[in-house]
């Protein structure tokens, strides 16, 4: 388990107008993540397309593309340049009509390391996930990267905690959770989840959210996105609630083996005792 201090990165920011320019901009935010120190950056939700899923339309299905594909080179080619670990949610086309809501994982030499495709995908006014994705089907991959051992959930997913519990028993030390939330939907329990999910699995999570209202509905995406340790407490400042903003924060690993041994709570499971949670 890799320990020590971490420099780590998150992105929010709002929708330029098309994707040629989300990817420019994320280029740019990556650059300067790099140039503060940081080895590992996380992007938003979908990072290079608006939130398309606030309406039900198939010429957004025009957004997919394959992983590893087009994207994902170009920022292989980055990450290798930059020597950054890069994680890059995005819409996935695994074949024609097959589609996930999938983030890829970049080692900081700029191999391709695999990828997680959202699992709870959710239907509900605002948020027609449905008709956009499949859901997951590849589990709770963690990748070991050159920063530790990392993990990714994807906004409705942080909802239920056994991905959280899934991704901690394999191994996770830090988990990136990239998102598009509203406003009025969930702002109460944006900064209360997540950190009860660092708490509850003891690791380090990064919670991501896009900014500003897009043409496609009346979605408010609040920003706030910050790093958590496992204690529960915010690394540094919460992120604006209004603007594009990069934060930059060190993570200190070492602090997992310190809350771990603490609680214990990894050894004092019982999963003979769960037998409902996994029935239908």
């Amino acid at each position: 388990m890799t320990t020590g201090v971490v420099r780590a990165a998150l992105v929010q920011t709002n929708w330029t107008g098309d994707k040629e320019s989300m990817i420019k901009a994320h280029e740019d935010y990556a650059r300067d993540a790099a140039a503060q120190g940081a080895k590992v950056i996380c992007f938003q939700e979908l990072f290079y397309g608006p939130y398309f899923c606030q309406v039900q339309d198939a010429q957004f299905y025009e957004y997919a593309e394959s992983i590893p594909g087009p994207t994902t080179e170009r920022f292989q080619a980055l990450a290798a340049e930059l020597g950054m670990v890069m994680v890059l949610p995005m819409y996935e086309q695994e074949q024609e009509g097959v589609l996930y809501n999938t983030a890829a994982v970049i080692d900081a030499d700029g191999r391709y390391l695999g990828k997680y495709r959202k699992n709870h995908i959710p239907q509900v006014k605002g948020f027609w996930e449905k008709f956009y994705f499949r859901p997951g089907n590849l589990g709770y991959p963690v990748f070991d990267t050159a920063v530790g051992r990392v993990g990714v959930y994807i906004c409705y997913d942080r909802h239920f905690p056994e991905g959280w519990r899934a991704l901690g028993l394999n191994g996770a030390q830090i988990v990136f959770n990239p998102s598009a939330t509203s406003r009025g939907l969930s702002s109460y329990l944006w900064q209360l989840e997540q950190p009860a999910s660092a708490v509850a699995n003891e690791y380090f999570i990064g919670a991501i959210n896009r900014v500003g209202v897009e043409e496609l509905g009346d979605n408010d995406f609040y920003g706030q996105t910050y790093f958590v340790d496992p204690e529960g407490k915010f690394v540094g400042d919460v992120a604006d609630t209004h603007n594009p903003e990069l934060i930059v924060r060190d993570l200190d690993l070492s602090l997992l083996k310190t809350v771990r041994d603490r609680w214990q709570f990894y050894r004092d499971r019982r999963p003979d005792s769960y037998d409902r949670l996994v029935q239908p």
